[in-house]
C-alpha cells in the first residue's frame, strides 16, 4: 500500500491553555509533511481575528502550507475580500471557501445585507482575484438544509464552475459512503480532486453529537463498537482500528489524499497516520 498524501485540519485557540495545545499539535503533526494545513473559523465567524493570527504564525513558523478557512457569515463582502488581501499580503495562498454556519440560535443562515449570499458568490469574487487555490466542502451524507445527496453533488457542481480548485467532505464512518458520492460527482461532469475528511474518534459522545448535528449518517454498528469498547476500557484501541481501516479501505479505492479533523489533538491522528506508513521526515543533515 502507498502512504497517502496527508493534510490537517486544526481550530484556532480561545485561551493561553489552548496556544500552547496547538502549538503542541502542530509540533508532532507538522513533521509528518502535510500537503496542506487548514485553519477554521468558529460557527458564525466568532473566531474570525484568532483564525488570522493563527493562519499567519503558522505560515511564518512551521514550514507547511495554510489554507484558510473563509466564510461569509456576518462580514460586507469589502470586509470578506479584504481579510482575503491580507492573507495573499502575508503569502497565504489557499483559502477554504465556505458559507458558513449561522451564529448560535440564529436558526438558518442569514446573509448579511451587503454580504455574499453563499459560497459561490464568495468563490466567485475570490477566483477573480487570481491569488488564491480554492477549496470547498462536500457532503457525501446529505447537508441538513439540503434534500438528497444528489443535490449536494449539484451544488459541489456549482461551486466547481464557479473556481473552486478540490473539495474537502465532511467526515463519514463508511468507506463505501464516500465512494458512492464520488461516482455521483464523476456522473455530473466533476474532475476536480475530491479529498476524503477523516475524522479520529477521540470522544464517541461528542463525535456522535456532532454527527447528528451536521447530518452524517452513524451505523448502527458504530453505536455497538463504542457500547462494548467502553465497558472494557478500549475506545482508543478501537478508535484506532476503525479510522486505520476507513483509510486502508479508501487508499484501495483509489484514494490518494485524506485530510484529517485533528481537534487540536494529535495522538490518534499520528497514530493512524504512522499505520499508513506516513511517518515523520527525516533531516539528514542532522543524522550526517
Amino acid at each position: 500500500m502507498t502512504a497517502p498524501r496527508i493534510s490537517f485540519e486544526f481550530f484556532p485557540p480561545k485561551s493561553l491553555e489552548a496556544s500552547f495545545k496547538l502549538w503542541e499539535t502542530l509540533g508532532v503533526l507538522a513533521p509528518l509533511s502535510p500537503e496542506f494545513v487548514s485553519v477554521t473559523y468558529g460557527a458564525g465567524g466568532t473566531t474570525r481575528a484568532l483564525t488570522h493570527d493563527a493562519v499567519k504564525t503558522i505560515h511564518a513558523n512551521y514550514g507547511v502550507e495554510v489554507a484558510a478557512h473563509l466564510t461569509c457569515v456576518d462580514a460586507t463582502r469589502a470586509e470578506t475580500l479584504e481579510i482575503a488581501h491580507s492573507y495573499a499580503e502575508a503569502g497565504v495562498t489557499q483559502i477554504v471557501a465556505l458559507r458558513g454556519d449561522p451564529p448560535k440560535g440564529a436558526g438558518r443562515f442569514t446573509p448579511h445585507p451587503d454580504g455574499f449570499a453563499n459560497s459561490i458568490e464568495l468563490i466567485e469574487a475570490l477566483a477573480q482575484t487570481g491569488k488564491f487555490h480554492l477549496r470547498v466542502g462536500a457532503y457525501p451524507d446529505p447537508h441538513p438544509e439540503a434534500g438528497s445527496m444528489q443535490d449536494c453533488v449539484d451544488f459541489l457542481k456549482r461551486k466547481i464552475d464557479a473556481g473552486a480548485n478540490s473539495a474537502i467532505t465532511q467526515f463519514f464512518f463508511e468507506a463505501d459512503t464516500f465512494f458512492r458520492f464520488r461516482d455521483a460527482c464523476a456522473a455530473a461532469g466533476i474532475t476536480a480532486p475530491i479529498i476524503p475528511g477523516i475524522l479520529p474518534i477521540n470522544s464517541w459522545k461528542g463525535v456522535r453529537k456532532f454527527a447528528e448535528a451536521c447530518g452524517t449518517i452513524i451505523p448502527a454498528w458504530l453505536n455497538e463498537a463504542y457500547d462494548k469498547a467502553a465497558r472494557d476500557g478500549r475506545e482508543k484501541l478501537l478508535s484506532t482500528a476503525l479510522a486505520t481501516e476507513l483509510c486502508t479501505d479508501l487508499i484501495d479505492g483509489g484514494v490518494e489524499d485524506l485530510h484529517f479533523y485533528t481537534l487540536n489533538s494529535p495522538d490518534l491522528t499520528r497514530d493512524v497516520c504512522a499505520a499508513l506508513g506516513v511517518t515523520p521526515r527525516v533531516d539528514l543533515s542532522e543524522v550526517a
